[in-house]
């Protein structure tokens, strides 16, 4: 299950960089003299995203996983279908990226998604031997 939880975290971040799901913003960048935002403690940048949040981003991130896997979705197709689970979801795209950049520098942020995607991703397949006869 761990390896699973780490896939999906993997999968975030990844996702949190794709050009599909970051849209453009129409301000412009902040003063580079700026405090970077990953710089605040792990408890304040936390309790910027709500517990809900947690379980959206828990949901499309399982969601998007899901679709990242399936070998009959079209590599072209899979940008807007991920980006479809996420808005789904209730979040979104650019607070979806929001969220996973978060997850960078906040501990307590990662336990808190990582517990939420574990009680939502589905069980790992398991083979049982067949009965001896």
């Amino acid at each position: 299950m761990r390896a699973t939880t780490l896939s999906i975290f993997a999968t975030a971040a990844a996702l949190a960089a794709t050009p599909a799901l970051a849209q453009e913003a129409t301000t412009t960048a902040p003063a580079q003299d700026a405090p970077a935002a990953g710089a605040t403690t792990g408890a304040s940048t936390s309790a910027t995203v709500s517990d809900a949040e947690v379980n959206q981003f828990a949901t499309a991130v399982v969601a998007v996983d899901a679709i990242n896997k399936d070998t009959t979705v079209a590599a072209d197709a899979k940008q807007t279908q991920m980006a479809s689970a996420v808005t789904a979801s209730g979040l979104t795209p650019e607070r979806f990226n929001s969220i996973a950049t978060q997850m960078n520098a906040d501990t307590a942020l990662q336990a808190k998604v990582g517990a939420a995607i574990q009680a939502k991703a589905p069980a790992p397949a398991t083979t049982t031997p067949a009965p001896a006869q």
